[in-house]
């Protein structure tokens, strides 16, 4: 992850009745240091909930009207996606961006935080894209040896608390088409706090990651239904499944519907995504995954005196229930060919 541009900036608040002061800025000379944290970073966002969108202001009626050209070219949404086009073009410099930026949010954080930090932002390459990272980062007091291996005290940066936190996908935004190319961390016990950021951002929410990550798994089910595989193979088929979203997960890539497709069935690596097309799920071409959603995913399989029952954890509750006190497993849905076997039968 080459970095191209990286700069921080110290944010000074010492109580909550005094107003926060941008102390200074500087970029960063040693950007071995800065990729190695970059990583460490990443590693951190990736893990955390998020929401997606695209430039595009606060939504609204006239948000709606216009999604298709907010996907093109600038947003004059807000005043950093302005400075944002501006260093972009050239019309501005990484330090003076970032300095415009961090005095702008200075606001928002007199509104709901008690402390400081420093604003950092990464403008890196990775593979054939351009990305921009900011986040508020937070020191806490830790301890480590110096040279004469006497025990000290060290600042250190808390990487685990990420409240205020985005990356943009610079090439995505600027060829157009896409909306989702803003992740924004979406810490659910300061929901104010994220939804002023996502306006100061001018971003408007283009997908919901659990959602479509529910909606995929669905699609899965049915897939594998219709199928009629053996339990094996659909037990084969869920672990490339979910190994494959929680591999994109920890890269902070989206989910790529033709290259799972593939992964499901290599002799036949279209299938799965022609059956999604064709069945109308209403799914885009590439899905943010939502790590809580994989995790709830899983078989229910069983196997006693001659008869064999699997189905997806997601079906409990709703097409299949449980009766602990009489022990019974109610199917409200009967698979189409296993009604017709038991009528054939009864017939």
């Amino acid at each position: 992850m080459p970095i191209l541009q990286t700069c921080a900036h110290r944010v000074d608040k010492h109580a909550d009745d005094q107003p926060a002061t941008m102390a200074r800025g500087e970029s960063m000379v040693d950007t071995a240091t800065a990729e190695s944290l970059l990583a460490s970073f990443n590693s951190s966002f990736h893990g955390k909930p998020k929401a997606w969108g695209h430039f595009g202001g606060s939504g609204g009626e006239e948000d709606t009207d216009n999604a298709e050209n907010d996907d093109v070219g600038p947003a004059s949404s807000s005043r950093f996606a302005f400075e944002l086009e501006r260093y972009r073009s050239g019309e501005s410099n990484f330090t003076d961006f970032t300095r415009e930026a961090t005095q702008s949010l200075l606001p928002l954080i007199d509104q709901h935080l008690s402390v400081g930090g420093h604003w950092w932002f990464t403008h890196y390459r990775q593979g054939e894209a351009e990305y921009l990272t900011l986040a508020l980062l937070h020191q806490r007091d830790g301890y480590g040896f110096d040279a004469e291996l006497n025990l000290v005290p060290v600042q250190q940066l808390n990487l685990g608390q990420l409240m205020l936190a985005a990356r943009i996908d610079l090439t995505q935004w600027q060829n157009g088409g896409s909306r989702q190319y803003i992740a924004y961390v979406q810490d659910r016990g300061n929901k104010k706090l994220v939804e002023d950021f996502r306006l100061w951002l001018g971003c408007q929410e283009g997908i919901n990651a659990g959602a479509e990550t529910r909606t995929l798994l669905k699609a899965f089910s049915d897939y594998v239904e219709s199928e009629d595989l053996p339990e094996e193979a659909s037990r084969e088929k869920t672990g490339t499944l979910i190994d494959y979203a929680n591999a994109q997960a920890k890269r902070g890539e989206p989910i790529t519907l033709d290259e799972l497709s593939e992964l499901v069935d290599e002799q036949h690596p279209k299938a799965f995504y022609d059956y999604i097309r064709n069945e109308d799920y209403g799914l885009a071409a590439e899905i943010p995954p939502d790590k809580r959603t994989l995790q709830q995913f899983k078989r229910f399989a069983g196997r006693a005196s001659g008869v064999s029952i699997s189905f997806d954890s997601h079906l409990l509750g709703n097409s299949i229930e449980y009766d602990d006190e009489r022990d019974r497993l109610i199917i409200k849905q009967v698979p189409g060919q296993l009604k017709d076997q038991i009528k054939e039968r009864k017939g």
